[in-house]
Formats: C-alpha cells, structure tokens, sequence
C-alpha cells in the first residue's frame, strides 16, 4: 500500500463520525469531538509527532503506527466517556509529549511493533483525556469518531512536516527538542 492511498484511506474512514446525516442528533458530539484535540497544545504537539516519528521510520510504520494510536485512543476515549477512572491522566499527557518529541529529536529507529506500543500507550492517555471531556448532551459515539477524525488530520500533518525536513536534519531534531521542551513545562504547570 503506498503512502497517498494510506492517506486517503484514513480520512475517508474518519469522514463519517464528522458527516453525519442526523443533525443534531449526533453532530453535536462529532463536532464537540472534531474540535477537543485543537483546543491543546499538548494534543496537538503529541499527535504532530505521531505522524513525523511515523513517517520517518519508514515502510509499514508509515501507517501501522499512526492507526495503532488513533485505535488505542477510541479505546482510552470510551474508558473515559464511561468514567473509568485512570491515574495520574494529565501526567500521563504531559509525558508523551516529552517522550514523542525525543523520539522525533533523536531520530529513534525501532521495530514497528514496538513503536505501536509506545504510541498505543501514549494514546490511552490522550483518549482518556478526551473521554472525559465528553460535553453533557453530546453523543459519545459521535464525539469519539470527531476527535478520532481530528488525530488523523493531526497525524496527516505530521507526516508532512516531516516530508519538508528532509535534507535537513537539523529541523527535525530541533522540533523534536521544542516538543519536548513543552512536554517538561506541561509536567512543570
């Protein structure tokens, strides 16, 4: 499966949580979902370098990753939309971002399947986070397939950061340094 169909595959299946035929019904949920990953930085930052770190490892990585993590985060998400608690949430975030920002700073190289567990585990925090913001009067199916739709995009922008660092490494490292940076602060607040 090359990279543009992989592309395309992913916002075509996230499409449906956002575009649903029932207004009011569930784009309510869909919406306040679609629109809760934009509303942090430490979201935004994690899921940016989901997709760099993805697409830098190369080959099946390019899309087992980034699907392992929207997968995982559905499953944190639901976890939390039905109140199950999960220690230590916020801190959890904060420390993904730090860790995704070192792994796009050093360019770690490992296994797929091992970068699917690292990013599955930082997704069952950010989806829990998500899950628990689920709005009053908001469908939960439809909130989770908003901010599902959401990490795609995110992930699909990731991917093309990293496309316009190569022949630059420097970039990369630096960004992934920033990252990080800002994964310790939000530890620090």
């Amino acid at each position: 499966m090359n990279f543009r169909r992989f592309a395309a595959t992913l916002v075509a299946m996230a499409l449906p949580g956002i575009a649903h035929a029932h207004v009011g019904l569930h784009t309510d949920g869909a919406l306040a979902g679609f629109s809760h990953p934009f509303s942090g930085l430490d979201h935004i930052l994690a899921m940016v370098a989901v997709g760099f770190w993805a697409l830098t490892l190369g080959g099946k990585a390019r899309w087992i990753v980034p699907l392992a993590f929207v997968t995982v985060m559905a499953v944190g998400g639901a976890l939390g939309t039905y109140g199950l608690a999960f220690p230590m949430v916020e801190t959890g975030v904060a420390l993904t971002v730090a860790l995704l920002g070192l792994l796009v700073a050093f360019e770690v190289k490992v296994s797929t399947s091992v970068a699917a567990t690292v990013v599955g585990t930082c997704a069952l925090f950010h989806g829990h986070a998500h899950g628990t913001e689920l709005p009053a009067m908001a469908h939960a199916g439809g909130y989770v397939a908003g901010f599902m739709a959401a990490t795609v995009i995110l992930h699909l922008t990731g991917f093309g950061l990293a496309l316009l660092r190569f022949g630059n490494a420097q970039r990369a490292r630096t960004a992934g340094v920033a990252i990080a940076l800002a994964g310790v602060v939000l530890l620090a607040g």
